[in-house]
C-alpha cells in the first residue's frame, strides 16, 4: 500500500524510464566518437551547425552533440560525464529542473545543453549566483568548448584593479595570471557574442536594464535572448525575489 502511494507521489522513476532510451543511444556513440582525431572531433560542430540549417532539430542532434561533448570532456579535462549526469542535460535542454546536490557535477553537466543550444548561433547563457563562479566555471569548461569550436567568455563585476570585467577563454593568450591565464579581456559586447556566456543574475540583469535605456541601439550590448541555464533557481527566482532586478 505504501508503495503505491509512494509511486504516486514520485514520478522519478516514470521520468528516468523515459529519459533512459536517449541515454543509451548517447552511450552507444561514445566508441564511434573515441576513434575520432582532435579535428574530426572538431568538425562535427560544422556537421551539426550544416544538419540543422537542413532542417535537423536539436532533439535529433542531441545524442550526437552529447556524445562530442562527452569525448572533449575527457579529452580535455580528463572527465566523462556519467549517465546520471546525461540525464541532468537532457532534462535541462528541455527547459526543465534538475535538482542535484553538491559534488554531483553540476558544472559538467551544463557543457551538455549549453554546447548544443550554442549550434543555432544565436548565443547562450549560463546564469550564475557569484563572481567567482561566474569566473571559474566557463574558464574551467573552458578547453571543452575550445575543442569544438565553440567561443565562451566571461561576465562579471568590475574591481578596483580591473577596468574590463569580461573575459574570453583563449589559450593562445597568456593574461601572466596564473590563475586565470587564458582569460582576455574583451568588451561587454564582445562577450555577449560569444557562443556562450557565463554571468552573475546581476550582471545580466543590469546589463538588460541599461540596454532599455540607451539612447542609440547601437549602444546596446546584449542580443536577442536564446537559452539559458539558471543556476541555483531556488535561491535566484524564490528567496531573492524580492529584489526588483530579478526580471
Amino acid at each position: 500500500m505504501l508503495k503505491w502511494l509512494g509511486g504516486l507521489i514520485d514520478s522519478n522513476e516514470k521520468e528516468l524510464k523515459r529519459l533512459a532510451p536517449t541515454v543509451k543511444k548517447i552511450n552507444e556513440l561514445e566508441p564511434e566518437f573515441e576513434r575520432l582525431s582532435d579535428a574530426e572531433l572538431r568538425a562535427k560542430t560544422d556537421e551539426f551547425k550544416a544538419r540543422l540549417g537542413a532542417g535537423s532539430s536539436l532533439d535529433e542532434l542531441l545524442p550526437e552533440a552529447f556524445a562530442a561533448v562527452r569525448e572533449a570532456a575527457k579529452r580535455t579535462i580528463g572527465q566523462r560525464h556519467f549517465d546520471v549526469q546525461l540525464m541532468g542535460g537532457i532534462v535541462l535542454h528541455q527547459g526543465k529542473i534538475a535538482e542535484m546536490k553538491t559534488g554531483e557535477g553540476k558544472t559538467l553537466v551544463a557543457t551538455l545543453p549549453l554546447y548544443l543550444n550554442s549550434l543555432i548561433g544565436r548565443g547562450c547563457h549560463l546564469v550564475t549566483v557569484n563572481d567567482y563562479l561566474a569566473r571559474r566555471d566557463p574558464y574551467w569548461m573552458g578547453p571543452i568548448y575550445h575543442t569544438l569550436g565553440i567561443s565562451v567568455a566571461s561576465i562579471y563585476p568590475q574591481t578596483p584593479d580591473e577596468h574590463t570585467p569580461s573575459r574570453f577563454y583563449d589559450p593562445s593568450f597568456d593574461s601572466g595570471d596564473k590563475r586565470w591565464r587564458y582569460f582576455r579581456p574583451i568588451s561587454r559586447r564582445d562577450a555577449y557574442q560569444a557562443d556562450i556566456t557565463y554571468g552573475t543574475s546581476t550582471e545580466f540583469g543590469f546589463d538588460y536594464l541599461r540596454d532599455n535605456m540607451v539612447i542609440d541601439l547601437s549602444q546596446c550590448v546584449q542580443r536577442p535572448v536564446n537559452y539559458a541555464i539558471v543556476d541555483e533557481v531556488d535561491y535566484l527566482l524564490i528567496d531573492e525575489a524580492r529584489t526588483p532586478l530579478i526580471i
